[in-house]
């Protein structure tokens, strides 16, 4: 049982580094969490989370959204935008496909 605090207090102990780890900004975390970022920072500078909080936390740096995939797709998309491209019927015609 002992080991389960000490782990659980070592992990709120963590935040911050994981946070800054993450690479995601504060109010994207607060966003996230439906938390004020001034709240969200004054709460990062205590270290008072809750158990729902540190789970909110957790979770929004360590699984992306679609709002993240979305971004990313669409960067690449802008990066490939003056790439030469093919229509499907020009393709099957260049592979020699019926």
């Amino acid at each position: 049982m002992n080991n389960i605090i000490e782990n659980y207090k070592k992990i709120k102990a963590s935040i911050p580094e994981l946070i800054e780890m993450s690479g995601y900004r504060n109010d994207y975390i607060a966003k996230r969490m439906g938390m004020k970022p001034a709240n969200f920072s004054v709460k990062k500078q205590r270290g008072n989370w809750s158990e729902d909080e540190l789970e909110m936390i957790l979770n929004a740096i360590t699984n992306p959204t679609d709002d993240v995939e979305n971004f990313l797709m669409l960067q690449e998309m802008r990066s490939l935008k003056e790439d030469e491209n093919l229509t499907a019927s020009a393709f099957k015609k260049e592979m020699k496909w019926k």
